[in-house]
Order: C-alpha cells, then structure tokens, then sequence
C-alpha cells in the first residue's frame, strides 16, 4: 500500500489500538499492521520486561518476525520502568518511525502510558505540608472507602479512571483539589492541549461483556497449558516475589499458590476474578474517550480502510 505521509512542519501521525486484556489486540493489529505496511510499538506496562513472556501474553518470535516490534524485552525484571520512561523511549521510536516513513500502530491495553505517550505526563507538584498532613489524617481516621466516595462527587472524571483501592491516586487527586479548588481532570484535561506532538487515530476492540470473559478464562487456560507455572517458579528462582513485575496480575496470584498463601483453586478463582475487574477499569478507562472508535475484532477490513485513510 502506497502511503502519504504529513509535510515537514505537519505532526506525525501516529494509529493507537486499544482494548482490553484478551480482546483479541495482538491478531488484530498483526493483520493491519500488515496490510498497511506498518511497525507495532507496544504499550504494555509488562511487555517491556524480559523473561515475562507466557503471562504477558506476549507476541511470539514469529509474530514479531512478521511485523517489526518496538518496546518489547526493553528491561530486565528488576530494572525501574515507569510512564515517564515509556513516554521517552516511545517518543523515540515515534520520531525515528517518522523518519523513516513508516507508520506506526501504537498497541496495548495500558491507559497510563498510552497517555503519557499521546499526551505528556502532567506534572502535579507537591502540595503544602499542611494540606497532605490533613488528607492523610483524614484516610487513617475515615477509611479509603470514604475519601473514594468524596473524589466520586467532587471529581467524579478523576474517580471514573482510578481504581477504589488505589490509595496513592485517590489520596492525590483529593490533595490537589484540597490545595487548589480545582479538581484534578481539569488541569489534566487543560495540559492535555499543550502536549500534543502527534496527529492521532484511536482504534478500539470490543466485545460483548460475557463474550470477553470467556475469552479470558481460556486464555488463563491456555497460558497455564504453555507453561506458565514453570516460567515463574524459573523467576522466582532469580528475583524476590515482591518486585514490581512479578506483583502484576496473575503473576502474583499464581506466586501466593506457589509460596503455599494460596491452594489452587482459590488462586484459580481470584485470578479469574481480578482479571474480569482489570478488563472492566480498562473499558471504562477506554470507553470514557471520546476519540476511539470502536469495532469488533473481526472487523479487520473496515479498521484498514480507517488506517488507509488516515495514513493516505
């Protein structure tokens, strides 16, 4: 496919696939990546790491051998990787793509670094000592539950994206509405404007609710069936159980079986539990953005017409 691409000066344009776990993201985005000519850059928090592959779902070696790869197995296990490195190791690979002429189909289901990626991290600051003490106070007398409540009516957009038992997120965006009056989507959303280096066309998988969850049950079926087990116990061997990677879903359901916290069905259970929870904060996350359109993922041919169109 013969592509145009912006003149010098014009933002580059970059194509975003989005959606939840086991919506089917990785066959999708092999296919339009394909027929467009395209190089995948991945935005998943835990594909970054070597070693972690069977549990991350991670594209095989002959997937990525038929579409280029970017951000996959870029650290080891125990190395520190955060949004803020994402934004600047994918903002490298973006320009570098543009360079080249080639387009790129951003993929992954990790809203955070799809944002700082697209859109800037927006820098908080630090509150007065007076105002964080007084938050602070106010968790460990009230409970987080209560403080949740008072972010759901006083930012109820910030509340929407975060997590109940998020304590660090919750506790912040009630600091900042306490230091400024102002809630905390409002300077996100503002900043949201002075960040934005790239022309972007947001694509998003879905699936009807119960049809995701199947999926998902199988899928937890299928790693297990690949080795899931082994690969951990072989990290364990290596790493402690608490670094951060190895605390991600599923990982650290199948490590309280192993460590004997668990018996395996409860493990079994909880996973399939926290999974269904993590799929429905990636759709809300997703689906309060007004600029994905969304598709089924048999829909292959409709969302490379999208591409071409926009890439043409």
């Amino acid at each position: 496919m013969e592509l145009t691409f912006p003149p010098a000066g014009e933002k580059p344009r970059v194509a975003v696939l989005v959606g939840a776990t086991a919506v089917g993201k990785t066959a999708v985005a092999l296919a339009l990546a394909q027929s467009l000519g395209a190089e995948i850059v991945n935005a998943d928090s835990l594909q970054v790491y070597r070693e972690l592959d069977i549990g991350t779902a991670k594209p095989s070696r002959e997937e990525r051998a038929r579409v280029p790869h970017h951000l996959i197995d870029v650290a080891d296990p125990q190395e520190p990787y955060d949004a803020a490195r994402f934004c600047r190791e994918g903002r490298a690979v973006l320009d570098d793509l543009a360079r080249r002429g080639t387009p790129p189909l951003v993929v992954g289901g990790t809203g955070l670094y799809l944002k700082a990626l697209l859109s800037g991290l927006f820098a908080e600051g630090e509150p007065a000592p007076g105002v964080r003490d007084r938050v602070r106070q106010e968790l460990a007398s009230l409970g987080l539950p209560v403080l949740y409540a008072r972010l759901i009516h006083l930012d109820p957009a910030t509340a929407a994206r975060l997590h109940p038992h998020d304590t660090y997120r919750v506790v912040r965006a009630l600091e900042v509405m306490a230091a400024t009056g102002k809630p905390l989507s409002e300077f996100i959303e503002a900043h949201r404007f002075q960040d934005a280096p790239y022309e972007v066309l947001k694509l998003g998988l879905m699936l009807p609710r119960e049809e995701l969850y199947r999926r998902i049950e199988l899928r937890v079926e299928l790693m297990l069936e690949a080795g899931w087990l082994d690969e951990i116990e072989g990290l364990l061997r290596r790493y402690p159980p608490d670094l951060k990677p190895l605390q991600a879903l599923g990982y650290r359901h199948l490590i309280n079986y192993l460590t004997g916290r668990w018996s395996w069905d409860e493990a079994l259970t909880l996973l399939a539990r926290d999974t269904r929870r993590y799929a429905k904060r990636q759709l809300t996350w997703f689906g309060s953005d007004p600029e994905v359109r969304w598709f089924y993922p048999d829909q292959v041919e409709e969302m490379a017409e999208a591409l071409a169109e926009f890439f043409g």
